[in-house]
């Protein structure tokens, strides 16, 4: 059978989502060129489509003043990493002056950021985000062309989760080479993190449960049911055996919210069939949970309050609310303009050089992280560039389902900074914006 145009578009794109799913999530600044490159290549090779041309003129006459404070966010971060005299330096980052000049008094010119190579990857990154948006926006102009994404996202859910699980339960973990490296005792996935990877298998599970609550008819959702229900089978499995407390957590609520949301809010309640899936799908859930080690959550929960001692140059373990502890007190230092995205790691070497064995790339809080980086100027003129898109945002259970994970990982994680979270989490908020008019319209 011949692919329509549009779906030929829309399944080069998911080849995007695969290359981003299975080199760590992007999180490289060689991966982040190489997913810039592809994306840029990608979108040019859009716009030589005429209508999707009109598409994308239609889009930013709509969207002006987002794309125009983002544009300004953009060139922001281009401020951050140029070289600056050295005494107005001492203007935009008076720290950053006080250790230039602790170091050496032959420092003639100097970034705001304290890692301008890094700084300048994630400018690539942010941009990366903006030509993101304008894809979107043109190959999924129909609302029924989420569902191509949702069942694409649940696949490669599945897969990345079924290799996880092989490697989690095998007594030969060394079995693939490319995971020799990695925490043999918790399942992390194409990941080193298992909290990303958890978050990565979050937004998979929340596409399945969409893709089968999508199903026009009951012969539909028969057939459907049989390998969602396996791809969430083994998603589930996956998330549980990375025994991170935010993921696991997450997973709960996720359950309980579409479980509530099928009884008591859903317009079609004489659907029994749906129901029925649904409850065997939230009771295989909890089985999997109970059987592959909840306990072990539960146990790490009970640690949290060992995590909030000060860090010291002789510390061993260097735990998470630490952390978070000294991003939030170095925010007064950089306040107004940061110290650089992609800066942090140089920051907390800079604060503990005699810590031996122990580092921190990230602030393990990605709002605290994003103020220290930003500062409050980039932060406002990121802040008004997506205000617009949540004000477009349908409020139904599954948006508001991801901009309460949004809060909690702004708050206890840094999956945030990871290029393929975001590049999710951008398409889920644009991809479930109000339909104009016009795109409803458009063939």
């Amino acid at each position: 059978m011949q692919l329509s145009k549009n779906k030929k578009y829309q399944y080069t794109f998911f080849l995007l989502i695969l290359n981003y799913s299975i080199f760590n999530g992007g999180n490289s600044n060689l991966l982040i060129q190489v997913n810039f490159l592809l994306i840029s290549f990608f979108y040019i090779f859009c716009l030589i489509d005429k209508n999707y041309n009109q598409h994308l003129k239609y889009f930013v006459k709509e969207n002006k003043r987002s794309i125009f404070f983002y544009v300004l966010f953009l060139i922001y971060l281009l401020f951050q990493i140029l070289p600056l005299p050295i005494d107005l330096l001492k203007f935009f980052s008076p720290e950053k002056y006080k250790y230039l000049i602790n170091f050496s008094s032959e420092f003639k010119f100097s970034s705001i950021s304290l890692a301008p190579s890094n700084s300048f990857f994630q400018f690539l990154n942010f941009c990366s985000l903006l030509i993101l948006v304008f894809i979107l926006k043109i190959i999924f102009y129909r609302e029924r062309h989420k569902n191509r994404l949702y069942f694409f996202l649940s696949f490669i859910g599945f897969l990345s989760a079924l290799i996880a699980t092989f490697l989690y339960l095998s007594v030969n973990t060394d079995i693939l080479s490319f995971k020799s490296f990695n925490n043999k005792s918790v399942s992390t996935g194409f990941f080193i993190n298992r909290t990303v990877f958890s978050i990565f298998l979050l937004f998979c599970l929340i596409s399945s449960l969409e893709y089968l609550g999508n199903s026009k008819n009951i012969k539909d959702k028969m057939i459907t049911c049989i390998y969602v229900r396996l791809f969430i089978v083994f998603i589930t499995i996956g998330l549980i055996t990375t025994f991170s407390r935010i993921g696991n957590f997450l997973l709960l609520n996720t359950m309980l919210i579409y479980m509530i949301n099928e009884i008591f809010f859903k317009k079609e309640k004489k659907n029994i069939l749906r129901n029925i899936i649904l409850t065997i799908i939230i009771v295989d859930v909890f089985v999997l949970g109970i059987y592959f080690g909840s306990s072990r959550v539960i146990d790490r929960f009970s640690f949290l309050q060992n995590e909030f001692a000060e860090i010291s140059n002789t510390e061993v373990n260097l735990l998470r609310f630490q952390v978070i502890k000294f991003a939030i007190n170095q925010i007064y230092h950089y306040l107004f303009f940061g110290y650089g995205p992609g800066s942090f790691e140089i920051l907390f070497q800079l604060k503990f050089p005699n810590l031996i064995n122990q580092y921190a790339n990230h602030a393990h809080s990605d709002l605290f992280q994003f103020i220290g980086e930003f500062g409050l100027i980039g932060l406002l003129l990121l802040f008004l560039s997506i205000l617009n898109f949540f004000l477009k945002i349908n409020y139904n259970i599954k948006n508001n389902l991801l901009i309460f994970c949004l809060i909690i990982i702004l708050f206890f994680d840094f999956s945030l900074h990871i290029p393929f979270i975001q590049f999710l989490f951008v398409c889920f908020f644009v991809l479930n914006q109000k339909f104009t008019k016009l795109s409803s319209n458009r063939s």
